[in-house]
Parts: structure tokens; sequence; C-alpha cells
């Protein structure tokens, strides 16, 4: 049963994980997608949710605006994660990952450290869904299948737009099938209702060198794996290209297929301006059990960030951020709107 929920709502009172914020300058309204809560919504199933604001401070109770439950032959119902809503041709277009535990995907073999995984891999991936309203309802464009290619276990997937107009699916590839997790992108039909070629390798997560900065030697379980979570793409100044993403760092993989570590925003740069990079790590923005971040702009034009901290049950963030050429600041914590912590 949810629970009586009164407005307006507080970031410190609001569940929210992988927070995505669209500013909507018609309406001078600020759209949170997260992943559906019945014990906030109001509405059971699996699915997303969207808060908003006019100021970013008091928000209304979430309406849910996308039920797996709802689209036909829809080939998952579990997950709901990490919901993105972005405008294409005049329509709104909603990315979230799905899973479906019953239909196995293969696993890593051991790795040289010897670590077995005890893990049953299944499909899971980024659906896309359409919609001619912010507020929804969002119906899916292909119930069969999720978008990135089927055989590989994905998720977070978000979209980029090249400068000649192409959109991609920019996506995580696991690290529970790669062991080091990746960045990838496809290309998107026109209509955004299926890809063109095959996925591009971007970058691995040990490329951020800083990860082990504080493993011991010697000590094999402290190695493997590396994880890419929530990617977001942003143009900088400088026609340089951003991608903010998470990761574990000072990693540890239990005997029960545990993953442990600190969870944190950081982010990387294409010099090039180019998707297919080459792509520079930089150092983390944020630890803390912090990340999924993705960056807007206020109505007064201050570049900001919105992350969840911490990993479970966490709540909304936000961050005055800065960009000098291709650098990528924080400026103060807004805990006037988030509450601190």
């Amino acid at each position: 049963m949810a629970t009586q929920v009164s407005e307006p709502m507080r970031l410190p009172d609001m569940p929210l994980h992988d927070p995505f914020v669209v500013a909507d300058e018609g309406t001078r309204t600020y759209h949170l997608y997260t992943s559906n809560d019945p014990s906030v919504s109001g509405v059971e199933g699996v699915g997303t949710m969207v808060y908003r604001s006019h100021d970013l401070r008091d928000w209304t109770r979430p309406v849910v605006v996308f039920l797996a439950a709802e689209q036909p032959d829809l080939w998952a119902g579990d997950g709901g994660w990490a919901p993105e809503v972005h405008r294409w041709n005049g329509r709104y277009y909603l990315f979230t990952t799905l899973h479906d535990e019953k239909i196995p995907l293969p696993v890593p073999p051991p790795g040289r450290w010897g670590t077995p995984f005890a893990l049953t891999n299944h499909r899971r991936g980024t659906v896309t869904a359409v919609s001619d309203s912010l507020l929804g309802p969002f119906t899916s464009v292909d119930p069969a299948r999720p978008t990135p290619p089927g055989h590989l276990m994905t998720l977070d997937g978000t979209l980029y737009v090249d400068p000649s107009g192409q959109p991609w699916m920019v996506y995580a590839h696991e690290w529970l099938q790669t062991v080091d997790g990746t960045m990838e992108a496809i290309r998107l039909a026109p209509d955004l209702t299926g890809t063109i070629g095959d996925p591009v390798f971007l970058f691995k997560a040990s490329d951020a060198s800083w990860i082990g900065d504080e493993i011991p030697a010697g000590v094999p379980h402290q190695l493997p794996p590396y994880v890419t979570d929530g990617p977001q793409l942003y143009r900088s100044p400088d026609g340089s290209l951003l991608m903010l993403w998470s990761t574990y760092e000072k990693n540890v993989l239990g005997e029960d297929g545990t993953l442990t570590g600190g969870y944190v925003q950081t982010y990387a740069v294409s010099k090039s301006g180019e998707i297919e990079g080459p792509w520079q790590q930089q150092r983390p923005l944020v630890r803390n059990d912090s990340g999924h971040g993705m960056l807007f702009r206020t109505f007064e034009g201050q570049l900001t960030m919105i992350l969840h901290r911490p990993f479970e049950n966490a709540r909304g963030k936000l961050y005055e951020m800065e960009l000098d050429g291709h650098e990528l600041r924080v400026l103060r914590q807004r805990t006037d709107l988030d509450g601190g912590g």
C-alpha cells in the first residue's frame, strides 16, 4: 500500500535512483524522471515516474508515465532502471533498462586471477518508448527486443546526436559479461525504432587508472571486475565531447559474486569531439557512494549536475558546475535544495 505523500515534496524525502532532468522551457518546469516507486507514486508495477518543479526545491507527487505491464508483448517486465526522456523530431522518447532472468546469456569463464563467477547472466538492455507528452503515456516502439543487440548484457542507454544529425544510443556493456565493463555506441534509425550497423567500442572501465590507486598489491580478489554505468554525453564550449559515467573504485568481488566498493561520479573527454574518441579519462568529480549523474542547465543558465547518493535508498543531490574548455569542475553542492549529506 502506498504511503500518504504530501505536497510539496523535497529532495531529501524523494526516493530517487538514476535521476534524469528535462528542463522544459515552454512550461518553465523541471521534469525529474526515475524508476517507479509505488510507495510515493501510488501505482504498482515496473516502470517510470516523474516529479515536477518550477524551482528545484518544491516538487509534486510523482506521476507514472510508463508501465512495463501495460506494453503488449513486451520482452521483459523487470528492472525499469535509468529512465531518460529526450525530445526528437517533435516527440518525446523514453529510454529505460529492463531485464528478463528467464532468458540466459553467457557468463565469462574464470578469470586469470582464478575467481569463478557464481552468476547467471540474463537478457538485459534498454528499451525505447515514445509519447507526444513529457507526462506520457509512453509506448514501446519495438516490444520484441531491447534496442542494443540482444545477445549483449547492457544497461543505461542514452541518446547522443552527432554533428551530422545521426542519432546514437550509447550504453554500458555489463561487467557481468565482460569482466572489464565497456562503453559502446550504436547508430539508431532516423525514427529511433531500430539500429544501424554494429556497436562501436568507446572505452573500458579499467582505462580510468585511478580505479586501482588504493588496491594493495598481491591481493588477487581485488583486481576484477571493472564497472561501467550511467553514460551521458555533453558538448563543451571548445567543441570537445564529454561523457559523464560512474563506476566503483577499490572493487572487491566476493566468493558469492557480490561486488563491493565505492561508487563514484566521473567523466571522460573526447577532444576530437567525435563519439569514437579517443577518450581520455578524468579524475572523479564526486565520491562518497555517489553516481549516475547527468548535466542540465537551469532556467537561469547555471550548469547543474544531479546524481544519487547513497547507492541504496538513494536521494537526489544537486551540484553547480563549471566548464573551462573541456575541464568540468564542481563549484558547490546545493545543500539548500538537496538537504546536504
